[in-house]
């Protein structure tokens, strides 16, 4: 193992927010050097005399890892890999450690308030209070906006691992049903449903699958057709999951009961987006958000520290690649 153990966190500032506790993480290092964000121009630069390096979102391609031969670990803060291009880094012998399970608590509750926001239509009547229709109403109520109970109704998970199991407990503790869909690509199994057999039996929908070429626009035009009307579509898992023009024009056409996002295909939508667009109605987004509880981030540097020590142990873990 190298005897010098300085490390480099590039963007810093996408993971704390200045309410979490680094210590263990500075304890894993001879020295840390955190940077709030890092431009592609600035990547092999600042990895100069680096053996680790920490990275959220940061493109680590082929070029920087070879420009830093003295790089042996990379620490990936988050569960995805796709900024790090693992082929250059297994034949040039890094180390590459992810982060697992830090989020389920934050992504799970994010899940069933979203679909509680859609069931009670809690936007549009906090809208109407806050333009004063309450305050104009006839009678002690406004009940503008139909609002549905999740218990009895039928939610399909597309998803069942950590955290759909997790959805799935929430979502029964509030009287659902829950059925599980086949994601395509992976085995069949008995215990899940074709897509085809799913969606028209649920009430509700939430996704909690990873994106790759077999489950790109895995919800498209077809899918959400198949879909009760009034069914309600939660996704808190990726972007390019749901075709998202087709989305827009199944909530304008009136068929789903609404739909929320905590995710679009480019992230930030810096050129616009379908679902952005306006007139749509009985649509939520969140920017990306469920996953950023403090509880959940302090995870996150717990397993980075976590990895970083035993790597240098001789024992690395959670090794992607």
């Amino acid at each position: 193992m190298p005897s010098s153990r300085h490390a480099v966190f590039l963007d810093h500032d996408s993971l704390d927010l200045g309410d979490l506790d680094l210590t263990p993480l500075h304890r894993s290092f001879d020295s840390l050097a955190l940077f709030a964000a890092t431009t592609p121009e600035q990547v092999a630069e600042r990895l100069q005399g680096a053996v680790a390096v920490i990275s959220n979102k940061v493109v680590l391609d082929a070029a920087c890892l070879q420009a830093n031969p003295q790089l042996k670990l990379i620490l990936v803060a988050a569960t995805g890999t796709n900024n790090v291009d693992l082929a250059a880094a297994r034949a040039q012998g890094i180390t590459v450690c992810n982060c697992q399970g830090y989020g389920t608590p934050s992504v799970a509750q994010h899940t069933l308030g979203l679909l509680l926001a859609l069931a009670t239509r809690l936007c549009d009547y906090n809208k109407a209070v806050a333009e004063g229709r309450w305050a104009k109403a006839s009678q002690f109520c406004l009940l503008d906006y139909p609002i549905v109970e999740l218990e009895g109704k039928t939610l399909g998970l597309l998803g069942h691992g950590e955290l759909g199991g997790a959805v799935a407990r929430l979502a029964e503790a509030f009287g659902m049903r829950v059925l599980s869909g086949q994601i395509p690509g992976r085995p069949s199994r008995a215990d899940r449903l074709p897509l085809d057999e799913l969606l028209p039996q649920v009430d509700a929908l939430t996704l909690h699958c990873p994106l790759n070429e077999h489950t790109r626009h895995m919800i498209g035009e077809r899918e959400l057709a198949l879909l009760k009307p009034g069914a309600l579509v939660v996704n808190t898992a990726r972007g390019g999951l749901i075709d998202e023009q087709a989305l827009a024009d199944a909530l304008r056409s009136g068929h789903l009961g609404g739909a929320a996002t905590d995710v679009l295909s480019v992230e930030p939508p810096a050129d616009g987006n379908p679902l952005l667009e306006p007139g749509i109605e009985r649509l939520i987004i969140t920017p990306h958000s469920a996953w950023g509880a403090v509880e959940a981030r302090q995870r996150i540097v717990g397993q980075l520290a976590e990895n970083a020590q035993a790597y240098f142990a001789g024992q690395a873990r959670r090794v992607v690649g």
